[in-house]
């Protein structure tokens, strides 16, 4: 029935794409079109009653439909079209392969695998014939009389996003030029070489298959120590990583938007990503803004949202996935230099160039295929090193932490989470759940750039509520680590909740904090936990200096010790029958981001108040059941850092499940945030007073950021299906 929708020899219809020479199905493997024709896509229904064998026999009918030059793979001379690829031809002067080559010209890693072997022969002996998106080449004149030239990596009325061919982007806005004229040529000249060298090198482009798997092999560009500190020490109006910062407090020193003039912030651009429930932090550097959906990367001017690049691959289908990663949760990248840094959900970190979109190298993270591997954070990066965790902890992993080489993601060391027998902390497994135990490490970390120190959390054991087989306390799950950023060694480690069996993983935004605690200067780090409690750390050594409860429904425990250690209170143990704990699974806070500002000196996080039923799990993962008589609320705290004291609190009114969102505080005493309701509000960071909103109908699950461009500071955040940037009006 096929032909219904797909038309006569699947050529297409206004009903249905054509399934000829679809450059989509071509990135397809044979399961992920056996998924879309049993589970169905978009208008397309679910044919999941068909046979297995019929749907096989119909997968490979659709992959001969499009048969690439990779497929064919031509006679000719390969080594010989490489050096006329990179010789004679100049193609490389312009075009990369494999992380080497120019950026004048779309990638062609895969080339052989992106047409026909007729598409690949008409490309290279007539390549004005299709025009390449993004690759127009035009002519602009400036408003102060002198030109420029380059490509159109994108183009409105108002504004150009034009790449010159030095490798300079510059992004253009209506006053600044008075003219863009798009010239009718290539800019890449038809191939003039012999028949048998145009074979050759025809021959060399069908078997690029695309980057493969594993750390890049031929030699790279060396990060600069300039690069280095793009990132270390960001130049004012830039967002360079997931918080902002390395030390993880969320702040920006930006004050163009203050308390006094935020009612007036408005709407400045809109983006929309093909995913809703997005989780991204934009990041910003040099006037490009970064985002993501679940394998999916944009590059954007940040000034006006439109896009410059985007990079996709397909979603996991096999099932290999769960939890969240399967959900399409992802959060962000990391960037260095040319390199833009990515998690796909099935755990592969990957490098991309900052300009181009080109994959540069894609390494797979975990040693361990068998086990539900997934990745939902952003990478985090450290001098030459991008640092990236794991998740999937709910449903038996063994977690970790490691750092690769930014060149060429080799790996160069990796911390595990959960000990095997004979490593330091196996002891407190007893049992034989530690082969699967969990301690996922799904949220970025933060970096002390002074000493060099490394911080991470670590996430819940598994099975979640039941710890029969996995008795003691579980190292190094529910724990921060300190660890050594060059080495991966363990210098300390902080549990907070021993022998977990609520799910109440550590993997809340960890801040750093250098500040008077106490009357004594410290370097501290601030930890709002899920399991209800505020923890003041002495980061140089792990020692507690101070745990007090966040959220009033807490009934697990009393208190913390002077150890550190929880003292607990009966609700702490789970039953099959199931008992009333608070808080709740999800926790009194979560993943969402927090801030400290150092001017007020306080602490905002988004807390919850809420409890859970709780059964202890006969068959792994968790049981809960919620009390509705006892409603959940989300309430916007503000903790003064050396008591735990409130200073001030924003309850919350809507769906506390719909609201992940966290806070960006800024140098113009404010505090920004997404609403349960589905608006996104500031409010006073010393009072807490209400100042601006607005209403964007939809579930926040992401944290805002702000940056500068084209000399405004503007105010962004994911909400639902869209990436939302507000700026006050134009003088």
């Amino acid at each position: 029935m096929c032909v219904v929708c797909h038309g006569s020899n699947a050529v297409g219809t206004d009903r249905a794409p054509a399934l000829v020479n679809n450059r989509e199905l071509r990135g397809f493997n044979a399961a992920e079109i056996a998924a879309i024709i049993k589970n169905g896509r978009g208008g397309m229904p679910s044919f999941h009653v068909l046979p297995a064998a019929t749907i096989q026999s119909l997968v490979a009918y659709v992959r001969s439909l499009n048969a690439t030059a990779f497929d064919f793979a031509p006679a000719g001379d390969t080594a010989a079209g490489q050096k006329i690829f990179s010789g004679s031809g100049h193609c490389s002067d312009c075009h990369m392969v494999m992380g080497q080559g120019g950026v004048n010209g779309p990638d062609l890693s895969d080339a052989g695998r992106q047409g026909s072997l007729d598409d690949l022969k008409r490309a290279v002996q007539n390549p004005g014939a299709r025009r390449m998106a993004n690759y127009a080449v035009v002519d602009v004149k400036m408003a102060d009389g002198s030109t420029l030239r380059g490509f159109a990596r994108g183009q409105g009325t108002h504004d150009l996003q034009l790449q010159t061919f030095d490798g300079q982007l510059h992004l253009l806005r209506e006053g600044e030029y008075t003219s863009a004229t798009t010239e009718a040529a290539s800019y890449m000249p038809a191939f003039s070489g012999t028949s048998d060298e145009l074979r050759d090198l025809v021959a060399y482009l069908a078997r690029l298959g695309g980057v493969p798997v594993g750390p890049a092999t031929a030699p790279q560009q060396p990060v600069t120590a300039a690069e280095m500190d793009a990132i270390l020490k960001p130049k004012t109006g830039d967002w360079p990583t997931y918080a902002g910062n390395l030390n993880g407090n969320r702040f920006s020193t930006l004050d163009q938007i203050t308390s006094t003039n935020v009612g007036a912030l408005q709407p400045a651009w809109t983006y929309s990503i093909p995913f809703f429930g997005l989780e991204t932090t934009p990041l910003v550097l040099d006037g490009v803004m970064y985002v993501t959906g679940p394998n999916q990367i944009y590059a954007l001017d940040a000034g006006t949202g439109r896009q410059i690049w985007a990079y996709t691959r397909p979603r996991t289908t096999e099932g290999t996935i769960a939890g969240d990663a399967a959900r399409g949760a992802n959060r962000g990248v990391a960037v260095l230099g040319d390199r833009v840094f990515f998690i796909t959900d099935n755990a592969h970190l990957i490098c991309l160039h900052r300009l181009t979109g080109a994959l540069l190298w894609d390494v797979y993270m975990p040693p361990d295929k068998p086990m539900h591997y997934g990745g939902t954070s952003a990478p985090l990066v450290v001098g030459d090193l991008v640092i990236a965790g794991v998740s999937g902890g709910d449903e038996g992993i063994r977690g970790f932490v490691a750092a690769y080489q930014a060149t060429t993601g080799a790996l160069v060391w990796r911390f595990w989470t959960v000990p095997k027998p004979g490593d330091p902390g196996y002891e407190t497994w007893k049992g034989s759940d530690y082969a699967t135990g969990g301690g996922a490490t799904w949220t970025s970390g933060s970096y002390d750039a002074e000493t060099g120190v490394l911080y991470w959390a670590v996430g819940n054991p598994y099975p979640d509520t039941d710890g029969d087989d996995r008795g003691g306390d579980n190292l190094y799950t529910n724990s921060d680590l300190a660890l050594d950023a060059k080495t991966g060694k363990l210098l300390w480690y902080f549990q907070f909740t021993p022998h977990d069996l609520h799910d109440w993983d550590a993997n809340e935004p960890l801040v750093l904090v250098d500040a008077p605690f106490q009357g004594q200067q410290r370097k501290l780090l601030l930890h709002a936990n899920r399991n209800g409690f505020y923890y003041v750390l002495n980061r140089t050594n792990g020692k507690l200096l101070l745990a007090t409860p966040f959220v009033k429904k807490l009934n697990w425990a009393s208190g913390i010790g002077a150890d550190g250690r929880p003292l607990l209170l009966p609700a702490n143990d789970t039953s099959v029958e199931g008992v009333k704990t608070c808080p709740a699974v999800r926790g009194a806070t979560n993943w969402y981001s927090t801030a400290y500002n150092p001017a007020t000196n306080l602490y905002y996080v988004m807390t919850v108040e809420d409890c859970t039923i709780y059964h202890k799990a006969q068959n792994g993962g968790y049981g809960r059941d919620n009390d509705p008589a006892d409603a959940p609320m989300k309430v916007l705290r503000a903790i003064q850092i050396d008591t735990g004291k409130f200073a001030w609190e924003v309850p919350l009114i809507g769906a506390v499940e719909a609201n992940y969102s966290g806070v960006v505080s800024t140098a113009g005493n404010l505090v920004f945030f997404g609403e349960s309701s589905g608006g996104f509000a500031a409010v006073d960071a010393t009072t807490g007073k209400f100042l601006w909103h607005f209403e964007a109908n939809s579930a926040i699950h992401a944290s805002p950021m702000t940056y500068m461009a084209d000399g405004r500071q503007y105010v962004a955040i994911a909400s639902g299906a869209n990436i939302l940037s507000f700026a006050l009006p134009e003088k």
